[in-house]
């Protein structure tokens, strides 16, 4: 019987042979983390963020009392802090978390602590569900007290009268451009711009069956029909399109039949009880963005970054334009948006709303439009506010 060849060593990796060479022992395998070790950590830094914030809260009080006794929830609300606050919050943000979350977190806490006192009211166009609902909690937080209006005039209306503090009304959507209503309410209303929110806005087709064959007729916004007015186009042609004051009014209709759908956020389908027809949103441009305006009855101070927005009373007559753009940018004051409305004034009268880089505060802010005012008819300053934190 063939007795067996002896085994050979194994051939060596180059890797093994240097380390062999070097007389160094591979490291040993890293131990797992034991699961209660790790969840007994966590629980320990959550102690630690409450005991912060409860802390947080306690001075949050001792800025009220400092400031004295004042009337209202709304004189101890200063738009500038929170934004100099949340923009903090993004410079020292290394991750993992994205900034838009951390600023949802603080932005809560704010709320919260503000609340102490009493909450702030703030008019939206209601009902509930609307895209206007949800620039009220990203703005203002959870804690605010949220109150849905029909119109965005009685939105206007409303904080004028003092029953609400601020208002959040939309101006204007990234694809469908300038909500006009909201602009001729500054051609009368003494309120002021005193922040903006950009919301990423994101469309579905919502029904109470769920099954796309079954939609006869769609409700929707205008502004929404025509977002989505490609979908709209390839996917349910025929069915009739029945606008409404607001998206959260068509998904209360349309969860009274089955044969009717509405368009609108993921919040209104979960309000009203509808569910998704399709599950990707419907939109046309996927980057769709409305920006709106938070309406309030005081000028606030400098953020540090800010954004003033003008309306300039003209005449018609050759160069006007030219006449009112100019003194900004000899004053090195970067333009942002500018958009015409008849002033309803006067025969061939405009107004032009101009969004302009900086503070009224600002020396060359106030060299401008002390310029401004040898070219136009009337120039009222809407407000001066933060830029958007995201």
């Amino acid at each position: 019987m063939a007795s067996k060849p002896p085994k050979t060593a194994a051939k060596s990796s180059p890797a093994a042979a240097k380390k062999a060479a070097s007389g160094k022992r591979p490291a040993a395998a890293v131990a797992k983390p034991l699961l209660a070790d790790v969840r007994a950590k966590i629980d320990q830094i959550d102690r630690g963020i409450q005991a912060l914030i409860a802390e947080r809260a306690q001075f949050a009080h001792q800025v009220g009392k400092a400031k004295g006794k004042l009337a209202a929830a709304v004189d101890y609300y200063r738009p500038e802090r929170e934004a100099q606050v949340l923009r903090m919050v993004v410079d020292r943000n290394e991750g993992p978390l994205s900034d838009e979350v951390l600023v949802h977190v603080f932005r809560e806490i704010m709320s919260a602590c503000l609340a102490q006192q009493e909450p702030l009211k703030i008019g939206y166009l209601g009902p509930e569900g609307t895209f206007s609902q949800q620039a009220v909690l990203k703005h203002f937080g959870r804690s605010a007290l949220g109150l849905p209006m029909a119109s965005i005039e009685e939105v206007f209306q409303e904080v004028e009268a003092g029953n609400a503090d601020f208002g959040v009304v939309p101006v204007e959507n990234s694809g469908q451009g300038t909500i006009q209503i909201t602009l001729d309410m500054f051609l009368t209303s003494n309120l002021k711009i005193c922040g903006e929110v950009e919301l990423r806005v994101q469309q579905f087709l919502m029904s109470r069956s769920g099954r796309l064959e079954d939609i006869e007729r769609v409700y929707a916004h205008p502004q929404s029909f025509m977002q989505t007015s490609s979908w709209l186009r390839a996917n349910l042609p025929k069915a009739e399109k029945v606008p409404v004051s607001s998206n959260a009014e068509g998904a209360r209709r349309a969860r009274n039949a089955d044969d009717a759908a509405a368009i609108g956020g993921e919040s209104a389908g979960q309000v009203y009880g509808l569910k998704k027809v399709v599950t990707k949103p419907i939109q046309n441009d996927a980057d769709n963005t409305t920006r709106f305006l938070v309406i309030g009855r005081q000028f606030f101070p400098s953020s540090g970054h800010d954004r003033t927005s003008v309306l300039v009373f003209i005449h018609d007559k050759p160069g006007a334009l030219f006449d009112v753009l100019s003194p900004f940018a000899r004053h090195g004051i970067s333009m942002n948006r500018i958009e015409s409305r008849p002033s309803h004034q006067a025969r061939w009268e405009y107004g032009f709303f101009i969004d302009l880089a900086g503070h009224i505060e600002d020396a060359s802010m106030q060299a401008a439009l002390a310029e401004l005012k040898a070219h136009s008819a009337e120039i009222k300053v809407l407000g001066s506010y933060p830029v958007a934190v995201p």
